[in-house]
């Protein structure tokens, strides 16, 4: 009889401990160690036997080539690297009620649609089939022959895929309700989503369907359970956005067949995630020219160029220790950035409130952005709007000096496309083919200088 052992391991970051704790020293989490019990393997598996020799080949071989599924779904298809790929694991993450379960509704629809439809399986371990239904009636996807089923034992699941019929796609909502029974433990715990992630990409891989994983996520924005879930996927995809605003972002972080941190966005609507072709036309479509404190960065996305307003607010504080609040940026480089300003360009910012906010619900992870942040607080200061018609890029360094980007043409390209004809980018010996009017920024205290004047 297999013997059992007790562990005790974290829920949010997966640290074992000989016993319980109140507090996790590996993620600073509180109440989140909670009691597992493992079987331990029979002696006859853990027995010395030796094992067949494995196949070595050459690096220079010709590789398989890979063919991709089309989801019918643009955006999507862009964060795949264009299309699935058949017998992959993708790990979809994002916030309650972002739109994860409408979009691969939406994707698994349009693949059993069409001239050559591929058999979808959408399997759900949180909701009933009547309330799959009613959502599929809503987004008027009622139609689709997406075949459904409620279950959250992942033995009965992969009891009804390994078989030479096997759909071509498979969607697991979610992965912390699935549960293997040999395990003793309550589903979402570190353990349970750990095994029934393996058997269902086990089973992916044998038979060659493409699975999604919904996942859940921790109130930090990380997917929920242990980080080995991450490794073990092909490709995993964050669904963000903020609730206030209609748009959601689709951003790829890990992916084995294409590249990584490219974004896919959507327009969440009454009948469903619509696409958004244009974003960047999106994101100022709502913008007010000749207002101080905003200004328009031009970034990339993955091999995307994209537009997006940064505002500003600068503004005296009563309070001895100043409020710094930021909405879709980084607020450890907005508090080097307010130092750079003070300390180089002689700035008094340490007695302001701060307030800072990327339009639109989108988050930059780049460093181009500080120029434009810097011209959006220098603006918000001086009360002097930004030009109009204007672009700005460009990263920030300690002494204040504005380093150059990467894809500077790209950049410039996209803000010529909407109509904007001044930049403000970093001092560079090669001048711009597409910009006429063009500031080459070699300090910061250029851009004080400029509204200075």
């Amino acid at each position: 009889m297999a013997k059992s052992t007790v562990s005790y391991v974290c829920q949010s970051c997966g640290a074992v401990y000989p016993k319980w704790s109140g507090h996790c020293t590996a993620c600073d989490s509180w109440n989140s160690i909670t009691e597992e019990v493992t079987q331990e393997a029979p002696k006859s598996i853990k027995s010395k036997r030796g094992g067949r020799e494995i196949e070595l080949v050459s690096l220079d071989g010709v590789p398989a080539k890979v063919d991709r599924l089309k989801t019918g779904i643009s955006e999507l298809d862009r964060v795949c690297g264009g299309g699935l790929v058949a017998g992959s694991a993708l790990l979809v993450g994002g916030d309650p009620g972002i739109g994860k379960s409408t979009l691969l509704l939406q994707a698994t629809a349009a693949l059993s649609s069409g001239s050559n439809p591929s058999k979808c399986v959408y399997i759900s371990g949180e909701e009933a089939v009547d309330q799959i239904r009613m959502r599929a009636s809503r987004l008027g996807l009622d139609k689709a022959k997406v075949q459904l089923s409620v279950s959250t034992s992942v033995r009965d699941i992969i009891a009804s895929l390994d078989k030479k019929d096997c759909p071509d796609v498979v969607v697991i909502d979610s992965i912390q309700t699935m549960y293997v029974d040999i395990i003793d433990s309550a589903p979402g715990t570190v353990s349970q989503v750990r095994a029934s992630a393996f058997e269902l990409i086990r089973i992916a891989k044998k038979r060659g369907f493409i699975l999604f994983l919904v996942g859940h996520v921790t109130k930090g924005g990380a997917i929920a359970g242990p980080r080995i879930l991450e490794h073990m996927v092909d490709t995993v995809l964050y669904f963000e956005g903020d609730r206030g605003h209609q748009f959601r972002i689709l951003r790829g972080v890990k992916n084995r067949f294409g590249a990584t941190d490219e974004i896919g966005v959507f327009e969440m609507t009454q009948e469903g995630l619509a696409e958004v072709l244009n974003p960047s036309e999106l994101f100022l479509a709502e913008r007010r020219g000749n207002v101080s404190g905003s200004c328009v960065f031009s970034g990339i996305e993955g091999s995307r160029p994209m537009l997006v307003e940064i505002q500003a607010l600068v503004a005296p504080s009563g309070l001895g220790t100043p409020r710094r609040a930021v909405v879709g940026w980084d607020s450890s480089r907005l508090s080097m950035l307010l130092a750079v300003l003070e300390a180089r360009c002689k700035m008094p910012l340490s007695s302001h409130d701060v307030y800072l906010n990327v339009a639109g619900g989108l988050r930059i992870l780049e460093p181009a952005a500080d120029l434009a942040v810097a011209a959006a607080l220098v603006s918000s200061v001086t009360d002097i709007p930004v030009p109009v018609e204007t672009v700005i890029f460009g990263e920030v360094g300690l002494s204040g000096e504005v380093r150059a980007v990467a894809q500077q043409e790209l950049r410039l390209k996209e803000a010529k496309k909407l109509g904007f004809s001044q930049a403000f980018i970093p001092a560079k010996p090669k001048k711009s083919k597409t910009f006429k009017t063009i500031k080459e920024i070699g300090h910061l205290q250029d851009i004080v200088d400029i509204f200075k004047s």
